[in-house]
């Protein structure tokens, strides 16, 4: 049967390559951001890899709606070989203190805003984007890596697990210390940034 050349039913064939094209310059500015927040300098690198191999394996992606999760997916394949070295050189962090540190405490018994009636809201009220992004940065690669993809990027522990080939139970753990580090990470910040200061000098 023969289609008439204005039927909507004859549409014409997609190229491989501009379709792959067209999709990786509307997710480059979002895979840069996450492998920014991932691996901090070797951002570009990992993102030139991902999207290399994104391309060799294209033509195996049946949905495009599920490109942007495909693509994080390479991505964070490409950034395994930096977390697990990091992973093998951890950094010197005192687990015990750690483990007893509580952002939430802390600011009650240092009190940085005297005259607040909500001091735990204008601690964090005093945070940008771009000071979350610096602490996120600030955070060993073994603990970055599942605090992003799970909570910045809604990845659940069981995927962030298969992606990072570790035990679930490796992620979680990770998951925790990565978060107690995050609040000792956002105190210091503070202090070294100036941030206790500005409701005193206002």
């Amino acid at each position: 049967m023969r289609v008439a050349a204005d039927d909507p039913a004859e549409t014409p064939p997609v190229d491989p390559d501009e379709a792959f094209r067209t999709l990786a310059r509307e997710q480059l500015p979002r895979l840069v951001s996450i492998a920014r927040r991932l691996v901090g300098d070797d951002a570009e690198d990992m993102v030139q890899e991902s999207l290399v191999k994104a391309y060799q394996g294209f033509s195996q992606l049946r949905d495009l709606s599920a490109a942007p999760r495909w693509l994080t997916s390479i991505l964070v394949n490409c950034c395994r070989d930096l977390v697990r070295a990091s992973a093998r050189h951890p950094a010197e962090i005192d687990y015990d203190d750690l483990e007893h540190f509580s952002l939430f405490r802390h600011i009650a018994y240092e009190d940085p805003y005297p005259y607040s009636d909500s001091l735990h809201l204008d601690f964090l009220d005093e945070f940008t984007a771009e000071d979350v992004r610096a602490v996120v940065r600030r955070l060993p690669l073994t603990y970055r890596v599942p605090l992003v993809l799970v909570y910045m990027e809604g990845f659940l522990t069981k995927e962030v697990a298969e992606l990072l080939d570790v035990p679930l139970g490796t992620v979680l753990s990770r998951l925790h210390r990565g978060r107690k580090l995050f609040e000792r990470q956002m105190w210091e910040y503070a202090e070294q940034s100036g941030l206790l200061l500005r409701k005193e000098e206002r």
